[in-house]
């Protein structure tokens, strides 16, 4: 294999003493000379805020919309300066609250100005910052903070009444809550009984009379603890170090000088990706050492595209949910021709296409295709995009090249996770054979596939499969009070990472698979199937289920084997005839079904996404004659998935 995009820096090794065998290690072509070398003075997360308050003290920094009469106005700026001076207020009033370096501090909330001041607070005295956030589910929040023991918690308003139902628990921790907005006289009271004090903002930015010295940090302290849902039980808190972020950020930045598109004061990023996700927290740390500028969103998901417009952007980040939606409304757009006649729009697209797979940068392709068509897409996106960086979850084949022709802007996919600290792979601009996959390794970090021999993945074949394996800086540093967890992942400095991928011919990696049966959705959240199986079990009028979904889909399917006395008491109680054949068939048994699921799924808290949303009743047990379970009666959901494929996808096509 050519593999033009990466360099060996290790062989393969066969397997031995009960490791499986272990392919090449690689790392980016534009680390060929070596990784980044450290920036002089930049040691924490901190100092990235602090130069660049230096560097660049007028700078907008963080901009949100005002809200006049109802009505959303223009962006808002606070300057790098002035974010500084608040920061260092809310920091002595942490302090003043008797916190100091390694405490943790809560945040909780939707991204806001006041969610990246608490964070540089946090930073400045060495205080872990712990977001909390709510799809983690019922309790969550209660256990993060009991776990981390959260001693203060900055949230939005309308959260502050999450925070009062973990209590008493969490209130053996928690003696602080300050709100981004106000507070009420009954909230007051309400914490008071608990023996915590309640403030608002700005009662808050006043507490402090006096200024407290910054402690040193160490590139090795832990400067986050993010929680991350796991596959089974309760969350795990991935630390990560100062070192990572740093370290993301030069790689990061360093593949974008190689391939010109680095970033300027100039630049802006809308953000509504939750910061509490570390995807979408190191894109704002790498803006910030730029001296580039952030505005939020209002919040609202329909209202997205229009703070978009008003921002106008110039790097967007976006899950593929996101992304779906732009392609489904251009679509829409298109076809009712609102925005330009459809064959005058499909013509220059099979032209600009054709350009590209040829080669053909996407500026370059077709001019007066952009100047005529293209730049009304563009336009919907407030004109000044250039970069659409895609994470989270796999975006559609389909999606990802029709974005590449129509936006004018460079589509990239990338692939990382909490405990690499997000980006870890990316696709390069204008290279459309990488559609589909995640491009190869960021400059940062060297990468290997370890073979899986029991799902016949082998990583020294020709074409090399197996679980992807990373090391570097950007690695985390443990999970908070689980060495057990950690131990079972980070092998000899290799952090393995649960997916399989495949190296492709030009050094780009494919994500083709998942070691355990835990899969996302495709607003990036994940499913742990056998727990949900198990869960959907407990109902009686069944006897068995296989839980179906993927990345492509927000949401879940299932096929259900029910139990025939169950069926047939219920048909006969409603006046319903028919054998069990014509039973399965029946809409009317179908509902029943859902409904039982969904009672179940609501008794024992599940998330929303956890729900079933259709069933297809199968008269027929899995069988081993099918080739559907193993002896030991497992499930094989590659062969179901084979078996019921039409099935699955009658199911999506008619629950949309």
């Amino acid at each position: 294999m050519e593999m033009q995009h990466v360099v060996e820096v290790e062989q393969g090794r066969a397997a031995a003493d009960g490791r499986p065998s272990v392919g090449p290690a690689y790392r980016s072509a534009f680390a060929r000379g070596g990784f980044p070398p450290p920036v002089a003075g930049l040691d924490c997360c901190y100092d990235i805020f602090r130069m660049a308050v230096e560097k660049f003290p007028d700078n907008r920094m963080l901009g949100h919309r005002e809200i006049v009469d109802g009505k959303a106005g223009a962006y808002v700026w606070k300057t790098y300066k002035e974010v500084f001076d608040l920061a260092t207020k809310i920091g002595n009033s942490i302090r003043s609250r008797g916190l100091a370096k390694g405490s943790r501090c809560g945040i909780y909330g939707a991204n806001c100005p006041e969610w990246i001041i608490t964070m540089e607070a946090c930073n400045a005295h060495g205080i872990y910052c712990v977001p909390l956030y709510d799809t983690l589910g019922a309790g969550a929040v209660e256990f993060i903070l009991c776990h981390a023991e959260v001693e203060i918690a900055f949230t939005e308003e309308k959260k502050i009444e999450q925070i009062f139902k973990t209590f008493p628990k969490s209130a053996e921790f928690l003696k602080t809550i300050v709100s981004f907005g106000k507070v009420t006289q009954e909230q007051k009271e309400n914490a008071s009984k608990y023996g915590l004090e309640i403030y608002s903002w700005d009662e808050f930015l006043s507490l402090a009379d006096q200024e407290f010295d910054l402690p040193v940090k160490a590139k090795t302290d832990i400067c986050t603890i993010m929680y991350t849902s796991g596959t089974t039980g309760d969350p795990k808190g991935v630390l990560i170090s100062n070192a990572s972020i740093i370290c993301l950020v030069a790689g990061v930045d360093r593949l974008l000088n190689c391939v010109n598109e680095q970033l300027e004061q100039t630049d802006v990023y809308m953000s509504y990706l939750p910061l509490a996700h570390i995807f979408d927290r190191v894109v704002e740390e790498l803006f910030m050492f730029h001296g580039a500028s952030i505005g939020f969103w209002r919040g609202d998901v329909k209202l997205l595209v229009e703070d978009i417009g008003t921002l106008k952007p110039t790097i967007l980040c976006a899950v593929p949910r996101v992304l779906d939606r732009i392609f489904s409304g251009l679509q829409a757009k298109i076809a009712s021709g609102g925005f330009i006649k459809s064959t005058l729009f499909n013509l220059a697209y099979k032209f600009k296409q054709f350009r590209m797979m040829k080669g053909a940068k996407h500026n370059e392709a077709a001019a007066i295709c952009d100047k005529v068509v293209f730049s009304k897409v563009k336009e919907g996106l407030g004109g000044n995009v250039r970069v659409i960086l895609s994470g989270a979850a796999p975006l559609a084949t389909h999606v990802e090249e029709y974005l590449r022709v129509v936006t004018c802007a460079h589509v990239l996919q990338g692939y990382g996770l909490t405990e690499t600290c997000a980006g870890s792979f990316v696709s390069l601009p204008n290279q459309m054979c990488m559609i589909g996959t995640v491009g190869p390794p960021v400059p940062n970090i060297d990468v290997c596939l370890e073979s899986v021999p029991e799902m016949n993945y082998d990583a020294l074949a020709t074409r090399p499969r197996g679980e992807i394996c990373i090391r570097g800086e950007t690695v985390f540093s443990g999970y908070y009070k689980r060495e057990d967890l950690t131990k079972d992942v980070l092998i000899d400095g290799w952090f393995h990472t649960g997916d399989i991928g495949e190296w492709q011919p030009d050094g780009s990696m494919k994500i083709i698979d998942r070691k355990k049966n835990i899969f996302k959705l495709s607003q990036g959240e994940y499913v742990a199937v056998e727990n949900l199986e198990n869960i959907y079990g407990l109902v009686s009028a069944i006897d068995s289920i296989w839980v179906y979904g993927n990345s492509f889909e927000s949401f879940l399917v299932a096929v259900v084997n029910p139990n025939k006395e169950a069926l047939e008491s219920w048909a006969a109680a409603n006046g319903i005839s028919g054998d069990l054949e014509a039973l399965c068939e029946n809409p009317k048994a179908k509902e029943y079904i859902l409904g039982e699921l969904s009672k179940v799924g609501k008794e024992k808290k599940l998330k929303g996404f956890e729900f079933i949303k259709a069933v297809h009743l199968e008269p027929v047990p899995f069988d081993m004659d099918r080739d559907l379970i193993t002896p030991t009666y497992k499930k094989k959901r590659p062969q179901l998935l084979k078996y019921y494929q039409g099935t699955i996808d009658n199911m999506y096509r008619s629950a949309k």
